[in-house]
């Protein structure tokens, strides 16, 4: 089974953000962010399988309809697609409000055919809850495995996996612990994270000659508010890496339900925000200088994971930097769910068609390999109040759109942010780096003028 590829059966996709509100509030178009799973409707292109996506608020006809312009026969595929929306764009998690809805879950139900699989983009104890009313298995790792997710859990399977790691202390709760960490590393900085931030959100650098003057990346966040979430959910401290150049790759890594385990993709992530730790978009894929010692890093994580009993699609973070012996790769975090480089890496899958090839880290299409250039946050003021349609079709207007014979272009997401925040996504596919950059910044000219 593979959410990328399956052959046949029903895809129940739960887009919920079941994660921390007081830190989902702080994107903007959050609840948008529920349309990052659209790319799964691209599997429809096998005649067997079947999607039931649900959302807080209705998907726009013309974002489906532009999903199904990549496929082979879109009339088909609508058959077998069911949206069921739930109409509630308040501030909780979609599964909640699904839970609080006996007859949505009826629908559900109602539109399940043969085998099937709920899909999450996080796992919390509402999604288990929804999966149990179903009676359907979750592509996903059981909420006893959580942990493992945490910044501190990544410490602790880093170790059992003999991968490097930055030094640092886990499982941190009180003010004193976290000073004690903070002075007893070497620098003069140090990084504070909380065990369940997201998209470095939950991260504070502390600079010890000033403490505890602290530079958080989230805005509005005190020493008094950060302190607080400390207690409740627990954190790391780490030394803070001040080599440069420093690089900031990624893998992608998948556990079947059998226990089958592999890396599946390495991205470069794009960094901003007030201390460049906030997560942007990626390209595909990581350099070569670091690319072998990444995967190698991410298999033993696998390994060590798929031995506990996790299943599903994950994501794992490295700083990468040139030492005298070559590049090193030091694991900076798991994210035990679908995180911000699945949906380029399973757009540009489903749209070319192309296999990933372990042995060089290369997505292949035959003898072509493709390159990608994502990003999850083009803003353009100037697009505000437009609405998706008329964003795809400027786009291809201007050649900037794919073209199916080339396999190459870009595939749109988040446009459901577009008419109130004039926000979007988008992943270049070229058949060469050079390629994808030049599309991606010719995409971005063309959305924000200039």
């Amino acid at each position: 089974m593979s959410i990328f590829e399956p052959s046949e059966g029903t895809l129940v996709v739960v887009p919920s953000l079941s994660l921390p509100q007081d830190e989902l509030r702080r994107i903007t178009g959050a609840r948008c962010y529920e349309e990052r799973l659209l790319f799964l409707l691209l599997t429809l292109r096998r005649p067997g399988v079947k999607v039931v996506y649900l959302s807080s608020a209705p998907v726009d006809p013309d974002i489906v309809s532009y999903y199904f312009g990549f496929l082979p026969d879109p009339d088909d595929a609508a058959r077998r697609l069911t949206l069921i929306s739930l109409d509630d764009t308040r501030s909780q998690p979609l599964a909640r409000t699904l839970l609080a809805r006996p007859e949505a879950l009826a629908r559900v139900r109602a539109a399940i055919d043969g085998d099937a699989w709920l899909v999450p983009f996080v796992m919390s104890d509402l999604e288990e809850r929804i999966a149990s009313l179903l009676n359907v298995p979750i592509y996903g790792p059981a909420t006893s495995l959580a942990y493992y997710g945490s910044k501190s859990g990544a410490r602790e399977v880093g170790a059992e996996a003999g991968v490097p790691m930055a030094r640092g202390f886990r499982d941190l709760r009180h003010q004193g612990e976290i000073e004690d960490a903070v002075f007893s590393l070497p620098g003069e900085r140090v990084i504070v994270k909380l065990n369940d931030g997201y998209s470095g959100l939950g991260n504070a650098i502390v600079t010890k000659s000033d403490w505890p003057r602290t530079s958080f990346s989230a805005d509005g966040e005190t020493w008094e508010t950060f302190s607080a979430k400390i207690a409740e959910r627990g954190a790391v401290v780490e030394e803070f890496i001040e080599h440069r150049p420093l690089f900031y790759p990624s893998a992608l890594a998948r556990i079947t339900p059998g226990g089958h385990h592999d890396v599946v993709a390495t991205h470069d992530q794009v960094l901003g925000g007030a201390n460049a730790d906030v997560y942007q978009g990626c390209t595909f894929p990581a350099r070569a200088e670091y690319r072998h010692e990444v995967g190698e890093s991410a298999a033993k994580i696998a390994k060590i994971l798929a031995m506990r009993g996790v299943v599903g699609v994950f994501g794992m973070d490295f700083f990468a930097l040139k030492s005298d012996s070559g590049y090193a790769a030091l694991l900076c975090e798991i994210n035990l769910r679908i995180g911000g480089t699945t949906h380029p890496f399973g757009a540009a899958l489903l749209t070319t068609g192309a296999a990933y090839d372990p042995g060089t880290g290369l997505l292949m299409d035959g003898d072509q390999p493709k390159y990608y250039t994502a990003t999850d946050n083009c803003y353009a003021g100037r697009l505000r109040g437009s609405t998706p349609g008329a964003v795809v079709r400027m786009l291809a207007e201007r050649g900037l759109g794919f073209d199916a014979a080339r396999r190459t272009g870009n595939v749109l997401h988040l446009l459901g942010a577009i008419p109130e925040h004039g926000k979007l996504g988008f992943t270049s596919i070229g058949n060469s780096r050079e390629e994808a950059d030049e599309l991606h910044r010719d995409t971005r000219l063309a959305l924000c003028g200039g």
